[in-house]
């Protein structure tokens, strides 16, 4: 009878043992049976070390020619794919990655870029290598990214793009994650740009519960303000042939601007620290009597002051969305060139607000058509900058952040959104829940000439963790650049030469407000 006693004792025991600990990789493939609400796990696989190969067509690549070495990095995972249908025309595609082993207990979401349609796959397997589970989604349609079509006739997808698939998919992920290694998340993290900045205050917003930290990079956000403002920037330039800025013109500005306001910081690097105080006017390089290169017409003057000046109301002068500062013009070629502004908005107003597809840009009334083109998406796209009190309230931390030089989504209206946040907010939790932090010479989410390589994820993490703001950002330049590391500072702070050593090396400049 003891011998009886003590075996069942034994498998009890072991049965503990087996549930106490997270399952093994073995398991993954078990997964295709657990169920969801409103969605159904389509595949589940262990993925060995190094041999994903992301589908074609399977989302933006980081990391240029070598993107692929990203998966050769890759250790061996669970992937689990599912389609989740909230509604009965949603169609949102998902997958989680998971570490089969050493897993940090940390769930990290992944954004998008413009109007979504895939996945990122490249940049779900930078955090799966260093230990996280990982989790991204189309949000519901599959495209370029480049027009909105999808969603004409079909609210509700434009809903689970604004925001209710990115939730879905979190929520989904966490319970996933925890059949697969038997207990909960630790913390959940969000780290992203552009479109995926945007989601991630969308979720602070509308979702609190589902992140801890947010890393929002660039946001593109209010969706339907830049549109606008798109929209404005591209008719500046496209309104004639006579205030047209080609790529020479715009980079002609750019060394103006280098030029004048470079020392600005205490060293000549041409890397601008912040554009503002310069007062940078490109009526400084317009022409004069025989002057062919390097300066602009009248008309090219009066178009780069509408583009730095923002979308205003023609009848009441208001200012509709911030403009883009001096600096930004390497890439602004993507708002002013071709034969009509940035398709990502065009695509908006032709698809969404006016569901014309003869609708032309130029007739756009940006007094009159404001209504119409804030009533399309407006309540679902855009996120208020007083909105996030529910997420800081349960100690949800957001590390904000832009690049100076960003040509397709202004950073001045990232500076106007978090000095609108922190307006209403008591001082002391403003600094403890949410940072700005401005990087020099940035471009949109990476490149350009200053320092863009920063590890967002382990800032937010170990912000969100331990519950230190970060008091400065470590910056270098990418693989392909000349080496260059520099403090990122905390808006209004900026980087300040200490006057020796090396301009290449962070030590020897220290965050300051001017």
């Amino acid at each position: 009878m003891l011998i009886k006693k003590m075996g069942i004792i034994s498998i009890t025991a072991f049965s503990l043992v087996l549930f106490a600990f997270p399952a093994a990789a073995d398991t993954c493939e078990g997964l295709i049976s657990l169920a969801l609400a409103d969605g159904k796990i389509t595949s589940a696989s262990l993925v060995e070390t190094g041999q994903f190969t992301p589908p074609m067509g399977g989302g933006p690549m980081i990391g240029g020619p070598d993107a692929l070495a990203v998966f050769k990095n890759a250790p061996s995972f669970c992937r689990v794919t599912a389609t989740l249908t909230p509604t009965i025309d949603s169609d949102i595609k998902v997958e989680v990655w998971m570490p089969s082993e050493n897993w940090n207990g940390r769930l990290v979401g992944i954004g998008n870029g413009v109007w979504a349609g895939t996945i990122s796959y490249s940049a779900m397997a930078e955090p799966l290598s260093r230990g996280y589970a990982t989790v991204a989604t189309d949000t519901g349609h599959v495209g370029s990214g480049m027009d909105a079509k999808w969603a004409v006739g079909h609210k509700e997808k434009l809903i689970d793009f604004g925001h209710r698939a990115v939730h879905e998919m979190t929520v989904k992920a966490k319970t996933i994650l925890k059949a697969y290694y038997g207990k909960k998340e630790d913390l959940s993290l969000w780290v992203s740009c552009s479109t995926g900045g945007r989601q991630g205050l969308m979720a602070a917003y509308r979702y609190p519960e589902d992140f801890d930290g947010i890393s929002s990079m660039a946001p593109a956000n209010p969706m339907v303000g830049l549109m606008i403002g798109s929209l404005w920037t591209g008719y500046a330039a496209m309104k004639d042939e006579a205030h047209r800025l080609p790529p020479p013109k715009l980079m002609a500005s750019n060394k103006a601007y280098i030029e004048k306001c470079d020392e600005t910081d205490g060293v000549k690097d041409g890397i601008v620290s912040d554009p503002v105080p310069c007062a940078y006017d490109p009526g400084i390089i317009q022409c004069k009597e025989g002057d062919q290169d390097d300066c602009l017409t009248t008309p090219q003057v009066e178009t780069l002051r509408d583009i730095y000046g923002g979308t205003k109301n023609p009848r009441t002068g208001e200012l509709i969305f911030p403009g883009f500062p001096p600096g930004s013009e390497q890439l602004l070629t993507a708002l002013t060139s071709g034969p009509e502004p940035f398709l990502v908005a065009t695509s908006y107003f032709r698809d969404i607000v006016f569901n014309d597809p003869e609708w032309d840009f130029k007739s756009f009334d940006y007094d009159k058509d404001l209504t119409a083109a804030y009533k399309a998406g407006s309540d679902i796209l855009d996120v208020p900058s007083d909105g996030l009190s529910r997420f800081f309230q349960r100690g949800g931390k957001l590390l904000l952040s832009h690049g100076w030089a960003d040509g397709l989504i202004p950073a001045t209206n990232t500076v106007e959104f978090y000095k609108s946040m922190i307006e209403t907010m008591d001082s002391q939790k403003a600094a403890d829940s949410v940072r700005l932090f401005m990087l020099p010479g940035v471009s949109h989410c990476a490149g350009g000439n200053g320092p863009s390589a920063v590890d967002m994820l382990s800032v937010i993490d170990i912000w969100a963790s331990e519950g230190k703001a970060p008091d400065s950002i470590m910056a270098s330049r990418l693989p392909n650049q000349e080496p260059m590391t520099r403090p990122i500072c905390p808006y209004p702070q900026v980087p300040v030469y200490k006057g020796s050593g090396s301009t290449d090396d962070a030590a020897h400049f220290v965050c300051e407000s001017k």
